[in-house]
């Protein structure tokens, strides 16, 4: 469910000033050397992923859209700028959005269930989705969000310190401080700490390949299954997207895929069959899928929340195009949210909302089910 209603001012603040609550008496995230969130906190380190174009104009070589930026200019993204021929990034170690969350919230159903996750984001993206569910720091840019100071180090012992066995670079889409999620992981990894990374995989191949091989875990928004939809919803592409997960699915690191299923735009079901089939073919019938409600946000404020039947339905007609974990998401109370075995429908791990879940018929130790031994794929500790 949506959370409870506040202003852009409230929300950014109280995200960015909060301490890591529940995690020790005390005990605060930002080190006290380090500056408190601040509008108009912005970084100002060299970004990879770009080459001079001509004179001091450059190319960004980060996502599809292959910006030229001349110098004062920045990329669609908001973020990315030329400063006199030299492209540098406003976001690095500067998130706006950040909190203790339930792995499920990601979402992410076959990795680590039921533990918490640090998760944080920027400013920015480099699409402009109708219904854009975080516009209050995706669609700004750094200058307007309050932005804390947390480099990837400070990061990576801060949470490994406070127990958290994991960090999540979501909300926002986190291309846009690639830089900042892979200087993250590598400094993670040093501490025993895994990184994640939630992202619409709008990119390009190489940048991609490289955020896949340094964290341990992806998903990927599958927004819809059609050119048209893309252009006219997210003013991006498909085609770019479905490489993403091509890539990812071939990294070898887990995959997961998110569908947020919006009433009247991408909801119908011979639609919904190619996709799933497309997600059977190429990413594995295994591939736990989330479908998603919608509910009312940015531009799509007139258009209804998703209906529950919608859900079922798009969730039906998964499981007969072959794919073996759907699930509904977004919804407090659904059967739908749990995790059941494919091979004797066994109900694995039970999943009430974000937090009371529950394991039932898993074996954490073989990633098995308890009554008939088919094997689960998934991170299960």
């Amino acid at each position: 469910m949506p959370p409870s209603p506040l202003s852009r001012r409230h929300f950014l603040g109280r995200c960015g000033r909060c301490a890591l609550g529940g995690l020790a008496a005390g005990g605060a995230l930002v080190a006290g050397d380090e500056a408190w969130a601040a509008v108009g906190n912005v970084s100002n380190v060299e970004a990879r992923y770009w080459h001079v174009a001509q004179g001091k104009e450059v190319q960004c070589d980060l996502c599809p859209r292959g910006c030229r930026i001349k110098p004062g200019e920045r990329g669609f993204c908001g973020v990315r700028e030329n400063v006199n021929g030299k492209y540098v990034t406003r976001v690095y170690g500067k998130p706006c959005v950040k909190g203790q969350d339930p792995m499920e919230k990601g979402p992410f159903y076959h990795y680590l269930p039921k533990t918490t996750t640090f998760a944080l984001g920027t400013a920015g993206c480099n699409l402009d989705c109708l219904y854009c569910q975080s516009a209050e720091f995706a669609q700004a840019r750094p200058e307007q969000t309050d932005n804390l100071n947390l480099p990837p180090a400070s990061l990576a012992e801060q949470v490994a310190k406070y127990g958290i066995p994991t960090i999540t670079f979501t909300f926002s889409e986190p291309l846009q401080c690639a830089e900042y999620v892979m200087d993250t992981a590598r400094e993670a990894h040093q501490r025993g700490v895994r990184v994640l990374y939630h992202s619409a995989g709008y990119a390009q191949p190489g940048p991609f390949r490289e955020l896949c091989h340094a964290v341990d875990a992806i998903n990927i928004d599958l927004k819809g299954f059609t050119e048209d939809f893309y252009r006219a919803n997210t003013g991006g592409q498909l085609a770019p997207v479905l490489e993403s997960l091509k890539t990812a699915a071939g990294s070898g690191k887990h995959l997961e895929v998110t569908n947020l299923v919006v009433p009247g735009y991408n909801d119908d079901l011979n639609t919904v069959a190619r996709m799933c089939v497309w997600i059977r073919d190429n990413l594995g019938a295994e591939t736990p899928v989330h479908f998603s409600r919608f509910f009312p946000k940015y531009k799509l404020l007139s258009v209804p929340a998703t209906p529950i039947t919608t859900l079922e339905k798009v969730r039906k007609t998964a499981y007969d195009n072959g794919l073996r974990f759907a699930y509904i998401g977004n919804v407090d109370e659904h059967p739908g949210a749990s995790t059941y075995c494919p091979q004797c429908n066994q109900k694995l791990i039970r999943r009430v909302g974000y937090r009371d879940i529950a394991n039932v018929g898993l074996n954490l130790n073989t990633g098995t089910c308890t009554r008939c031994g088919c094997k689960i794929p998934g991170v299960w500790q």
